[in-house]
Order: structure tokens, then C-alpha cells, then sequence
């Protein structure tokens, strides 16, 4: 039986982190986005609401600096926020990690050896610092990402956060051939701009790269952050951890009105 090259791919990441349970979500920050951390965290109660263990590696550009004893005892830098959630600060981190070939894969690896207990990671860092980690290796082949690595991609309904969250999706397909996304949309119930938005991510990145915009869920930033997550988010964290859920047909083939659920999120 012949093999494509972006399976083959796709089993060599799968093999490289099978000694640990924990599924790696890339997510995309955006210095232009105003509530970052209330979106972090309304993604950890969607996951703690289907009862998996998260880390968030904030690794962004607004995130903490890393401490130096994460260098040499990782776990003792990571902090408990919750019974379900563990936090480590990594801003500048991951390239300590980097090897000969460009890659800081290794860091995903020591992460989740430091928080043995986490289902999800959730890597929140720029574009360029994840194409380092989450890139397949370089041999000739076309890039491919394993399982659950679909990106997060953070916006709000300002344009600079837009123009940086298509620059962001743009590289991760280009560059680590992460070509299927969702979005994370920070903006108020009335924003006459959110849907527009989404609609217009979702048609530039499949018009000029062949990127698919599979799913987005607006958040309040003014929001109750106890509130059960919205129907949106659910399908978000869904996709990570059921693999019925992450075949939902992509919001640019969906008809016309798919975009509803986002206005109520």
C-alpha cells in the first residue's frame, strides 16, 4: 500500500510525543488583542468543561518572562491555577530548546514531561515562535501537522488585530504547512464588524494560500468568565479531543447563515 508523504509525516510527529498524553494546541497571540488572557481563558473552561487537565504555555509577547530555573527544573516554574488548570510563563523559552536544524520541538516535549497530568497544552506564542515547534522535520516532503495541531488564531474587531491574525495564518501554512484554522474572535454581542471579519479571514486565506477557516466562536471580553462556554467554543475544544467533532465541514462550505452561532457566542 502506497503511503502519501503527509501521512508519513503526520505518523512521525504522532510517534515523536507518543510518551505523552497530552494533545499541543498551537494558538496564535496577537499583541493587537486587548483581552488575551480572558480568551486563554474562556478556552480552558471549554476544555475543563469536557474534563481534561490543560497547561497553558504562554509564551506570547505580552507573557511573563521565563524564569532560569525553568532551564533546569521546568515543572518547578509551572504554576496551579485550578484543580484542572497549570500555567507556565515562557515568554523567550522556546528558543533555549532550539536545535541545529531550527527546530524547538523538543520544548513540547519538555513541557509536557513537566505536567505529566495535562490532556492539553495549549502553546500560546507568536506565529514565528510556532512554526519552530510545530513544523515537521525537513526532509523534502510536504509539510503535514499531526492530529489536533489545527491553530487558534486570536482577533478582535479592531483592524491592526486583523491584519496580524491573517499574517499569522499566512506563515503557519506557508512555512509549517498548517493550512486548517480557527478563530478566536474578541468582540462585544453588538459589534457590527464580527461577522464581516470572520467571512473575510475565511475567504483571503482560502483565496491566496488555500488556508480553510474551520471554525470561530466570538468572545465577550465583558463577559461572565464563570458562564458555560457558547456552542461555538464547545466545537472548538471539541475538535481537539473527539475526532468525529474535528470533521465538521469548514466554515467556507457551510451555506449561507453558518455564521449565525458566531453572533450569539
Amino acid at each position: 500500500m502506497t503511503h502519501h508523504p503527509r501521512d508519513d509525516q503526520a505518523e512521525g510527529l504522532r510517534q515523536m510525543f507518543a510518551h505523552t498524553r497530552a494533545r499541543f494546541v498551537p494558538v496564535v497571540s496577537n499583541p493587537h488583542v486587548a483581552f488575551g488572557g480572558v480568551m486563554l481563558e474562556r478556552l480552558c473552561t471549554a476544555f475543563a468543561e469536557r474534563g481534561a487537565h490543560v497547561l497553558v504555555v504562554d509564551a506570547g509577547e505580552r507573557a511573563g518572562e521565563y524564569s532560569e530555573m525553568a532551564l533546569i527544573e521546568l515543572g518547578q516554574c509551572i504554576e496551579r491555577l485550578s484543580a484542572q488548570v497549570s500555567f507556565l510563563p515562557a515568554r523567550g523559552l522556546p528558543v533555549r530548546f532550539i536545535d541545529a536544524t531550527g527546530s524547538s520541538r523538543g520544548f513540547l516535549r519538555s513541557a509536557a514531561e513537566a505536567s505529566p497530568r495535562s490532556d492539553v497544552v495549549l502553546v500560546h506564542a507568536s506565529a514565528a515562535e510556532l512554526f519552530r515547534m510545530f513544523a515537521p522535520p525537513q526532509n523534502g516532503a510536504a509539510p503535514a501537522s499531526g492530529d489536533g495541531e489545527v491553530p487558534i488564531v486570536f482577533a478582535d474587531d479592531r483592524p491592526a488585530s486583523v491584519t496580524h491574525a491573517y499574517g499569522g495564518v499566512k506563515l503557519l501554512a506557508q512555512r509549517a504547512g498548517l493550512f486548517v484554522f480557527d478563530v478566536l474572535l474578541g468582540a462585544a454581542p453588538q459589534s457590527p464588524r464580527a461577522d464581516r471579519i470572520v467571512a473575510k479571514l475565511s475567504s483571503c486565506a482560502d483565496s491566496f494560500f488555500g488556508g480553510v477557516l474551520r471554525n470561530a466562536a466570538r468572545i465577550d471580553p465583558a463577559g461572565d468568565a464563570t458562564e458555560p462556554p457558547s456552542a461555538a467554543l464547545r466545537r472548538i475544544a471539541a475538535a481537539r479531543l473527539d475526532r468525529a467533532a474535528a470533521s465538521v465541514p469548514p466554515l467556507s462550505h457551510r451555506p449561507v447563515g453558518a455564521y449565525a452561532d458566531l453572533a450569539t457566542s
